[in-house]
């Protein structure tokens, strides 16, 4: 894993934050479930701020206030009393979101990071939960080999390999947005469809 987080860091800041937007689509899914089950949260207050940041990504120049994004995104978190499961997922979504902001308001150097750490958290707890085994050992294992993880680090392998190749023009943006949107399916093989 040790080299992937190298190559993520190796990456220019640009590329960090196509990277960072992929996952994040891929998150958001976990975000419209928990707000459609909870009645908390805005899906498509988010989605008008993921739209923002591969505008930005797409046009170089595009004036956007990626501040005042990040304020209506802090509005958008679920209630810090809130520890449901879906709750905490929701926050995985929301701090992704941030730490790409940040990212587009100066640095951030690890930003790129903790997404990538997000993602992966989220889908350790999802097997966690659901496959309710007690043993450490065991269930590090079960987790290293669940399906859900491997498709979690066959997913983030190919968005750096996307991120990696060639120029990042508008098709290639355009096929990274498709590959983090997933169908629609988030990285706990879940869909707010």
């Amino acid at each position: 894993m040790s080299g992937f987080f190298q190559r993520l860091q190796a990456l220019e800041p640009r590329r960090q934050q196509a990277f960072m937007a992929a996952l994040c689509e891929r998150l958001l899914p976990n975000y419209a479930l928990y707000a459609r089950t909870g009645g908390q949260g805005n899906p498509a207050g988010l989605r008008v701020i993921l739209d923002l940041v591969w505008e930005r990504l797409a046009i170089a120049g595009a004036k956007i206030d990626f501040e005042r994004q990040a304020e209506k995104l802090a509005e958008q978190a679920p209630r810090e009393d809130d520890d449901s499961f879906g709750a905490r997922r929701a926050t995985e979504a929301v701090a992704a979101a941030s730490a790409l902001l940040d990212t587009l308001q100066g640095e951030a150097p690890e930003a790129v990071l903790e997404v990538s750490r997000a993602s992966r958290s989220g889908v350790r707890a999802f097997i966690e939960l659901t496959e309710g085994e007690e043993d450490g050992e065991r269930l590090a294992v079960l987790v290293r080999e669940h399906p859900l993880m491997a498709d979690e680090n066959d997913f983030q392998d190919a968005v750096l390999e996307a991120v990696e190749e060639g120029a990042l023009d508008r098709d290639a943006l355009k096929a990274l947005r498709r590959l983090g949107h997933n169908d629609g399916v988030s990285n706990l093989g879940l869909s707010a469809d």
